[in-house]
């Protein structure tokens, strides 16, 4: 079996890893011709801005053989722009090949991808590219590389030294003792000497010319180990993409076993099934029916996977990526309706999870928050290649973010006519880039598991925002403290409403401080300009330190904020000549310099931000009635406080529904799981509509399921069906055969829900392209189903329905699709995505079940308890005998 190994080339800009990459393949024979980024026809960077600019902006994957050795070979992108891309390919590589400029030596950011390699703890081969420009120096350039890198990089190859053993050994003391032993080291521990990033093997040449390209090509096959793999299937997500037609690829490497097309695959949440494996090398590529662990490709199929995700056996590690700083508002052309666009550009923001959008509903707006402008540049060209919608941008401004100022306990209480939970949380500033944490302090005699995992839950899911300017939240511990629900009353809803206000309030009580994000810099300009960069970093309220000087070059490092140095690149490359050159990286948030003005500015008054309540709502006197952030506390606190003079004791069983009686689980399940016993499967032809269960509605009905005015219901649940059935993997599987099949399904698991949930169900399908078609009502056994009329979408009447009665009836609304979410959540009502409201059904199937075989074993029980003793033995004896 062929060795596989997937290697990763790193370098900053300009350092040569392109070209690099097209030596590599023109030598093992993979290409006939060698491209050139300057003449804009290299093997892998064929995406527009990339040959414009003379950059990689996406990780690109080539597949060749040397030696017995199959390479997958993954280019991922040099600007400091593009880092997150980067740092997702680095989770699925087993070596990586730094490539350093050698006219330049080692600069910041060869230091900044060291520094992270060493947190993904890769093995590393070096290659010193541009060796062949006369600045070029190779004991120089080794001797630094030692200095700033590790003491552990040494020159294999035909660079290698006479005293090569020598040095090596001093790398490890296993070696050590070899080399006294023998005088030399041989290939195996070198290897693992490697392999454990003891020992750096550098090469040097000139990628462009091909020289020392052989030589580092047979070093990698001779030193590289490849991994050994489990028999069981595991992959690692490591990006997600789409191809021409507009199919969704999800890229992963196989991490143990194999992975077959049609396959099912499941992150331990979800499963789907694998409809084609390809294995890319540049643009084109070729199907396989299986791949074998080591193989990186790419499947079509998978629709919920996510960059970072662990598939089969693989755990999920998501690995925190840089945040954006700044934020631009997208300008489109007249006739662009920008809700139109809005699922096209969410799609660009899942395979690019670093593109931030954000939507104003109020104002039409769409925003996306971004690393720097050439990724503007490129979402740009994204959007008019495949869209062909020519957009453009404001000015743009810094993403600002909010912590809190102190450590306060937030309370939260939610308890309007029929509904109770409150929820206490203890909010506490983080330490700097700690970002948001989540912890339990809660006993499970104040609040029952089941409570506490959804208000965990709850408290993760949200977007939680500061108090001064509405800004995201971040370096900040939450630990839930208590709760208190009310049998028969609490439901979800209730508590993700208590814990949203709890955090709100604890805000508000305590304050926020304004950040705002701040740039690590290295900056190299010429000796003589240093009074100048100190007195700029002065300026810009950084701070700096002059970390060398060599050859009348020096380096600067530092920090200093994003607002005082987006246009600093300029300034230098005016007052240097050209000469000087500046790197960056987003260090994290500190605290902003021009607070008051920047929350002047915003605008933004917590209190009369509906969507994020600060006070809490109680039932008093009758009455429901709101209770502002500042009073909570004194209704929630204290023997005679006014909230709980209504209160009924907590009862560990929280989570549980009210029991349902014996006779309501035995209805049940005689209509749903017992209802084929004895029963001979037949194959049926297929059932329409009218040969269905369902019953035309008379107009009275009709009109209580449309509107809503039903005497005595007080929740709806609409579902959205064919979103539904194209969200949930087995309904889908069927409707590609009989789409009508899967309609009844799906309405047969709903009204076998409805028998045990509260308030009443509503399924609504589309017929809008139906001509002519009117708007129809029907009964299907416990359930109400709609079909719209033409010219109205399922997404049309849930909005109408939900803005018509959301301040009469809890409603809640079944749908995965993201902008429906966002509307629906705009109007007050609730919303359950595809996967939730599976796992809603499957959780009370799961509770009838263990009912009815409680009450079955305690049935058994009472009766064995009147027989008599000689009766009971009588009873045991003719049923061994059955047996």
């Amino acid at each position: 079996m062929m060795r596989k190994l997937v290697l990763g080339l790193l370098a900053h800009v300009d350092a040569g890893k392109t070209t690099l990459a097209e030596s590599l393949l023109y030598v093992s024979g993979t290409i006939r011709s060698l491209g050139r980024v300057d003449k804009r026809d290299t093997y892998l960077d064929h995406f527009g801005p990339e040959r414009a600019r003379g950059i990689t902006v996406f990780t690109k994957q080539a597949l060749f053989t040397a030696d017995g050795m199959q390479i997958t070979l993954l280019d991922t992108p040099g600007h400091a722009d593009f880092a997150a891309e980067r740092e997702r390919t680095l989770q699925v590589l087993d070596y990586a090949v730094l490539v350093i400029n050698g006219a330049e030596g080692v600069r910041g950011q060869t230091e900044a991808l060291w520094r992270l390699l060493a947190r993904f703890q890769l093995p590393v081969f070096l290659f010193v590219n541009k060796m062949d420009q006369v600045a070029s120096d190779k004991e120089e350039l080794l001797a630094a590389i030692k200095k700033q890198l590790h003491e552990g990089c040494l020159a294999f190859g035909r660079d290698r030294a006479e005293d090569f053993f020598e040095q090596a050994a001093m790398c490890d003391e296993g070696l050590m003792e070899t080399y006294l032993e023998t005088g030399e080291i041989n290939t195996s521990q070198l290897r693992a000497a490697i392999r454990e990033r003891k020992l750096f093997p550098c090469y040097f040449g000139s990628a462009l010319k091909l020289d020392g390209v052989e030589d580092l090509l047979e070093g990698i096959v001779q030193f590289a180990d490849t991994p050994a793999y489990g028999d069981k299937f595991a992959a690692r997500v490591f990006k997600i993409g789409r191809d021409d037609q507009g199919n969704r690829l999800t890229y992963l490497k196989i991490t143990g076993g194999k992975l077959k097309v049609k396959d099912f695959v499941t992150n331990g949440f979800w499963e789907e099934k694998v409809n084609q494996i390809r294995i890319y090398s540049g643009r084109k590529f070729t199907t396989a029916s299986e791949a074998e662990a080591g193989t990186v490709c790419a499947v079509t199929g998978l629709t919920q996977t996510k960059a970072g995700e662990g598939l089969g056996e693989e755990k999920t590690v998501y690995v925190p990526l840089p945040a954006p700083v700044l934020t631009y508002r997208l300008l489109f052309p007249a006739g662009c309706d920008p809700r139109a666009m809005l699922p096209k550009l969410r799609q660009l923001a899942e395979e690019e999870p670093e593109l931030h959008l954000v939507w104003d509903s109020q104002l039409h707006e769409v925003r996306v928050q971004v690393m720097g402008e050439v990724q503007l540049e490129v979402l740009q060209s994204l959007i008019e290649t495949r869209y062909g919608v020519t957009v453009s941008f404001d000015a743009g401004r810094i993403v600002y973010q909010e912590t809190v100022a102190a450590v306060a306990e937030g309370v939260g209480h939610y308890a309007p006519a029929g509904h109770f939970a409150q929820v206490r949380l203890l909010l506490e500033p983080g330490g700097q880039g700690s970002g948001l944490q989540f912890a339990d302090a809660c006993s499970e005699n104040d609040l029952g598991k089941s409570w506490k995992d959804l208000v965990l839950s709850c408290l993760r899911e949200t977007e939680h925002k500061g108090v001064l300017t509405g800004a995201a939240l971040t370096d900040m511990k939450i630990t839930l403290l208590s709760g208190r629900a009310q049998h028969k009353l609490t439901t979800e809803g209730d508590f993700r409403e208590a814990a949203r206000r709890a955090v709100r309030q604890g805000l508000m009580e305590a304050g926020t401080l304004l950040l705002e994000p701040y740039y690590a810099f290295q900056l190299s300009v010429p000796e003589k300009a240093v009074g100048r960069a100190l007195t700029d970093m002065e300026r810009m309220n950084g701070s700096c330190r002059i970390s060398r000087i060599e050859d009348g070059v020096a380096l600067l490092e530092g920090s200093a904020p994003v607002a005082a140095m987006r246009n600093y690149q300029q300034e230098v490359a005016a007052y240097t000549g050209g000469s000087g050159r500046l790197f960056c990286r987003v260090e994290g948030y500190g605290p902003c310099r021009q607070a008051e003005e920047i929350v002047a500015m915003s605008g933004y008054d917590a209190e009369l931000d509906t969507e994020n309540p600060s006070g809490s709502i109680f039932y008093h006197n009758g009455e429901n009635l709101t209770v502002s952030w500042d009073q909570v506390k004194a209704w929630t606190d204290g023997e005679n406080a006014p909230g709980k003079k209504e209160l009924a004791p907590a009862d560990k069983k929280q989570g549980e529904r009210e029991q349902i009686t014996r006779e309501e689980i035995e209805r049940i399940f005689q209509h749903t799981y017992f209802a084929n016993r004895g029963k001979k499967i037949v194959r049926r032809k297929r059932k329409t509509v009218t040969g269905s269960s369902y019953h035309p509605a008379s107009p009275l009905s009709r009109l209580k399921a449309v509107t809503g005015k039903v005497t005595g219901e007080k929740a709806y649940l609409l579902v959205d069906g064919y979103n539904i059935i194209f969200a949930w993997p087995a309904l889908k599987a069927l409707a590609e055969d009989n789409l009508e099949a899967a309609r009844i399904k799906l309405l047969d698991v709903l009204s076998t829900y409805q028998s045990v949930r509260e308030g009443r169900i509503i399924a609504v399908f589309d017929a809008y392209r139906v001509p002519g078609h009117r708007e129809e009502v029907l009964d299907y056994d416990k359930i109400h189903v709609v079909f719209t009329r033409e010219a109205q979408t399922a997404d049309h009447f849930i909005e109408k329905f939900t803005h018509t009665n959301r301040e009469k009836y809890q409603i809640t609304v079944a749908t995965s699709d993201n902008l429906q979410q966002m509307i629906i959540r705009g109007v007050g009502c609730k919303v359950l995505s595809a996967q939730k409201l599976w796992e809603e059904i499957s959780a009370a199937n799961e509770k009838v079940m263990r009912d009815f075989w409680a009450r079955q074993a305690e049935s058994s029980n009472k009766l064995q308890e009147k027989l008599s003793a000689e009766k009971r033995k009588q009873l045991e004896e003719l049923l061994q005998g059955e047996e």
